[in-house]
């Protein structure tokens, strides 16, 4: 079974910033999304792989047999807008994503072009509701022994 080459790592969320994000307007954005996301979602900022900024996490196990974890929600802070992983596409969410302000989505993911673009409080509430969604469907393991 191949391995999830997205992987929680030891790597400072900061020092990716100062490293790897290229503007300081950039940088100022993340550490918005970052400050919001750790907020509602009670977890601190973590890297996973090379560029993905999460928070939470979870074990996923597919009806392939495939499993492994993942962030509950994360961003990436890309050269050309900021990826948000965080919409798993249900009524509720359907109904802020108008809301949200100017953004581009595929395959589940929104990319914003500037922070400045959305509605941060829409933003919230999308963001509630992904991790909600997701711990239903992957409730944290508990040890029994």
């Amino acid at each position: 079974m191949a391995k999830n080459k997205t992987q929680e790592t030891e790597k400072s969320v900061y020092q990716f910033l100062d490293e790897f994000v290229d503007t300081e307007t950039k940088r100022e954005e993340s550490k918005i999304l970052i400050n919001l996301m750790s907020e509602v979602s009670g977890f601190e900022a973590k890297m996973w792989g090379p560029s993905i900024i999460g928070f939470g996490t979870y074990h996923y196990i597919y009806d392939s047999g495939r499993e492994g974890d993942a962030p509950i929600i994360a961003f990436s802070p890309r050269k050309a807008a900021f990826s948000l992983y965080i919409f798993r596409g249900n009524k509720e969410e359907s109904t802020l994503l108008p809301r949200l302000g100017k953004y581009k989505m595929e395959k589940g993911c929104i990319y914003v072009k500037k922070i400045a673009d959305i509605d941060l409080s829409i933003l919230s509430e999308i963001l509630k509701n992904t991790i909600r969604l997701t711990l239903e469907q992957y409730p944290p393991q508990t040890d029994l022994t």
